[in-house]
């Protein structure tokens, strides 16, 4: 009896009940955003400065909540291949995005910024792939979570008047990349990691796999958007060496700050199966 008492009052813990906090933040509160920097005549007909204005309301959904009071501007180039976010650094030490998009498909400009914003917040660096594909993952939470917010945005506050109507394309294109990819409902997160665990490690960027899984933690961002705060210490301790996922989620825990994002990181080890 009392083992079964002290299962559930752990099981109450790490079912993650701190998401009954408020979605936004005090009004008091200062947010200092990232300054962002879009290449002028490169987006085929895509002009600057309605760019700048998608990437500043992307920028509005998740950085608030991410509690960084300073980042290095963001500059923005335009693809010819893929989305990314470079390694090196502009000579100001300046972040350097590329998106592969123009014209004024402002889906594909919100969608792909939000991934390589989330790559940012994650401190993304040089190191041991093998857990990547989380890393991979949580930028594909990142764009859903974007998204979906923006039409929420749009519908009070669009950036001229007359894209109000605009706004639920967002919500649209998000539902569509969810639909084409759903998480099965009878399917339990540990044994999706334990079927796929060797894959992950070999094909970290299987992006409609990451998508599919982002479908299964997207709740968490939305029912709690703080929850971001603490990928900012995601991979501090990433070097060459490679290491298991259950010791990876141990060393972000570690770095993690607070109470309540060591217990989001022992959630999620729980949910995959690597904590008891």
């Amino acid at each position: 009896m009392i083992k079964f008492l002290i299962f559930l009052s752990t099981l109450s813990f790490i079912s993650y009940s701190f998401s009954k906090e408020p979605t936004t933040l005090d009004r008091n509160e200062k947010i200092h955003f990232p300054k962002i920097k879009i290449k002028e005549n490169v987006w085929n007909g895509g002009a600057a400065i309605d760019i700048q204005k998608v990437l500043d309301s992307v920028t509005r959904q998740i950085w608030p909540f991410v509690q960084l009071e300073k980042l290095d501007p963001i500059c923005v180039n335009r693809s010819q291949t893929g989305p990314i976010v470079l390694y090196e650094r502009g000579k100001q030490g300046e972040f350097l995005v590329k998106l592969n998009t123009e014209k004024t498909y402002w889906c594909q400009y919100a969608f792909q910024f939000a991934h390589e914003l989330g790559h940012i917040i994650c401190g993304y660096k040089k190191g041991d792939r093998s857990n990547l594909w989380f890393e991979e993952t949580i930028c594909e939470v990142a764009s859903l979570f974007v998204l979906r917010r923006m039409t929420k945005e749009w519908k009070k506050k669009p950036p001229y008047p007359n894209w109000k109507s605009y706004g639920p394309e967002f919500a649209k294109y998000a539902q569509m990349r969810m639909d084409k990819n759903p998480w099965p409902n009878e399917l339990s997160l540990s044994q999706w990691y334990q079927d796929n665990e060797i894959k992950l490690v070999n094909e970290p960027t299987d992006r409609n796999r990451n998508v599919k899984l982002a479908n299964k933690l997207l709740p968490y961002f939305e029912e709690d958007p703080k929850v971001w705060s603490a990928f900012i210490y995601l991979n501090i301790r990433k070097t060459q060496k490679t290491i298991k996922f259950s010791e990876f989620l141990q060393n972000w825990k570690e770095e993690c700050k607070t109470f309540k994002q060591k217990k989001f990181v022992d959630m999620l080890s729980f949910n995959f199966g690597l904590k008891n």
